[in-house]
């Protein structure tokens, strides 16, 4: 396997390199402004990289994408983490959003919602968990009530990332009971602006409130805003699962890397990097994040062939958010106790923060059951 990038391949990259080098900004977008002030500085951001041709690597020229390969679009990640540059604000609606409305949207809702999602004009969010659903995602309860041309929407979703400045959500409903919880369930796009719609922060342990709750009291939304077909929401859910978790472990794959070494200069900087147990986690992390990167060399392959993420992003993610979680613990247990003071940034934040790794973007429960079943053909558990 060659692992070296080709000619066309080093000269985008140099690009990209040279770009992030004259325009990244100075603050790296800090939140000392407050939320609002973080949100615009993002969305200046990810319009200026959007109007250079680095948002929507991969989609479609037509849709105000770049047409280029997944390959482009993992050296862009990495130089994006190595020269350390913000992420874009709408990196739901980019990761998740647009393709699964590429892949399941008419050209009208093509046209509609791929543009503003790129310039960050609308930001989005993904009304899927609900608070008595727990890891299955079927379980969910939140109803659309068929009325016509329209339906009318009851029901709460929890643990809504960036919903309390989003335009759009990506709902999932229960249009109908089945026998099969994932039968019966319809995809609709909602405007966040409707009336009917309540947002409530919900304050983490490191003290942000990056999740919501979402409420819908008879919420109002066309049928023109169904995504897929009525009834098929769950063929529409798995293919934003898919690019939520292959997408996703594209980045994470460098990013450990870059933890691990950060973990190592850290140990240095207390003096404890002679201590043999603590160079031998070091060494074990480092191990362990080159694999990660090495399985997504396999996750790109497997795109370039299909353009469909594969179950590489599923292993990707599961790797990755252990590792982030052992990485930090471990930095926090070497500074002794001057590693639990501080706030805002620094080694403690981030220990604190990885802790929803292994739940976000679906549990490592739910994911070993996912490789069980549907890459092994392992038996059911239930």
């Amino acid at each position: 396997m060659d692992f070296e990038l080709s000619e066309p391949e080093k000269k985008f990259r140099d690009q990209v390199r040279a770009w992030l080098k004259d325009n990244k900004p100075g603050d790296n977008g800090s939140e000392e402004e407050g939320q609002k002030g973080f949100v615009e500085s993002r969305r200046r951001w990810q319009k200026k990289m959007n109007d250079a041709g680095y948002v929507g690597i991969t989609w479609p020229k037509e849709f105000g994408g770049r047409g280029e390969s997944f390959m482009e679009q993992l050296i862009f990640n990495d130089e994006m983490i190595l020269a350390q540059a913000p992420e874009p604000i709408n990196v739901i609606g980019l990761g998740m959003g647009g393709p699964v409305v590429i892949a399941h949207g008419t050209e009208e809702q093509k046209k509609r919602y791929l543009p503003p999602l790129l310039s960050a004009e609308e930001i989005w969010c993904q009304g899927f968990s609900e608070p008595n659903a727990g890891s299955d995602l079927s379980g969910l309860q939140t109803r659309a009530e068929d009325k016509g041309d329209h339906y009318l929407v009851n029901g709460q979703k929890v643990w809504t990332t960036l919903a309390h400045v989003a335009r759009w959500c990506m709902l999932l409903t229960r249009e109908r009971t089945e026998a099969n919880p994932r039968d019966g369930l319809t995809y609709l796009l909602v405007d966040m602006e409707s009336p009917g719609v309540e947002v409530r922060p919900l304050v983490q342990i490191t003290g942000d409130a990056e999740f919501n709750e979402i409420f819908f009291k008879d919420v109002k939304v066309p049928k023109s805003q169904i995504l897929g077909e009525a009834g098929n929401g769950w063929a529409v859910a798995m293919t934003t699962l898919l690019h939520e978790r292959g997408t996703l472990g594209m980045a994470l794959a460098t990013r450990a890397q870059i933890t691990a070494a950060e973990l190592a200069d850290h140990a240095r900087k207390l003096g404890r990097g002679s201590d043999p147990l603590v160079r031998q986690k070091i060494a074990k992390y480092t191990i362990e994040a080159r694999a990660l990167q090495l399985n997504g060399y396999r996750a790109v392959t497997a795109m370039k062939r299909n353009g469909i993420p594969g179950p590489e992003g599923t292993i990707l993610k599961l790797m990755w958010s252990e590792l982030n979680q052992q990485m930090a613990e471990t930095a926090v247990d070497v500074a002794g106790p001057a590693g639990q003071v501080g706030d805002g940034v620094g080694w403690k934040y981030q220990f604190l923060r990885s802790r929803a790794n292994t739940i976000e973007a679906g549990t490592s429960e739910v994911l070993r059951n996912i490789l069980a079943e549907r890459v092994l053909g392992l038996p059911r558990s239930r």
